[in-house]
C-alpha cells in the first residue's frame, strides 16, 4: 500500500500561511469569515487555522471578483456546498456555467455599448454636431439630465432604475 505522505485538504494552516499561499490579504480573510464565505477552525486560545481547501474557496472568491459577481453572490453560491471538504469539479462547473452566462451577457452589454458610443454619446450631451442631428431641438432634456439614450446599468439585483429604464424605452422609441 502506498501512503500519501503530501498536504491533505483537511491539513490546518494559519493565517500568515493562508496568506502566502493566497496573496490575500489577513483582513481581507477576516471579512470573507464575517460574510460566512470561508470559516476558520479555532484553537482553544483563539487562533485561527484554516483547513487547507479553504484556499479554493478563496480563489474561487478572487475569480468572482474579478468577474464583477457581487460577494452577496458567492455566498449563496456557496452556501449550496459543504463547508467541510473541497468544492469538487462538479461543483466548479455548477458555478462555472452561471457565472459564464453571467460574464457573457456583460460582453454583449459591454459591446453594444461600445457601438452606441461610436455612434453617438447618448445626447448629454458631448457631442453636439452628431446631437443636432439625432436630437433636434435638445428635444430629449424634457426627459432629464444624463445620457437619455444608453440603455441604464442594472443594480446587482439585475433592476433598472426607473427614470433610466423610462429615458431608456423613450429613447429606443425615438432612435
Amino acid at each position: 500500500m502506498v501512503e500519501n505522505s503530501g498536504p491533505r485538504p483537511t491539513d490546518l494552516l494559519t493565517i500568515g500561511e493562508v496568506v502566502a499561499r493566497t496573496g490575500v490579504a489577513a483582513s481581507a480573510l477576516h471579512f470573507y469569515e464575517r460574510k460566512g464565505l470561508i470559516r476558520p477552525e479555532r484553537t482553544d486560545g483563539g487562533t485561527r487555522l484554516y483547513p487547507r481547501h479553504m484556499e479554493r474557496r478563496i480563489a474561487i472568491i478572487q475569480v468572482a471578483k474579478r468577474l464583477g459577481i457581487p460577494l452577496s453572490e458567492v455566498a449563496d453560491q456557496f452556501a449550496a456546498l459543504p463547508q467541510d471538504r473541497m468544492p469538487s469539479l462538479r461543483d466548479w462547473n455548477r458555478l462555472n456555467e452561471r457565472w459564464r452566462a453571467r460574464l457573457r451577457a456583460r460582453q454583449l452589454e459591454l459591446a453594444r455599448l461600445q457601438e452606441e458610443m461610436t455612434r453617438c454619446i447618448g445626447c448629454g450631451c458631448v457631442s453636439l454636431n452628431a446631437c443636432l442631428v439625432v436630437n433636434p431641438g435638445d428635444a430629449l432634456s424634457s426627459e432629464g439630465h444624463g445620457a437619455r439614450r444608453l440603455l441604464p446599468i442594472e443594480d446587482d439585483e439585475g433592476a433598472a432604475g426607473a427614470a433610466g429604464a423610462a429615458g431608456a424605452a423613450g429613447a429606443a422609441g425615438a432612435a
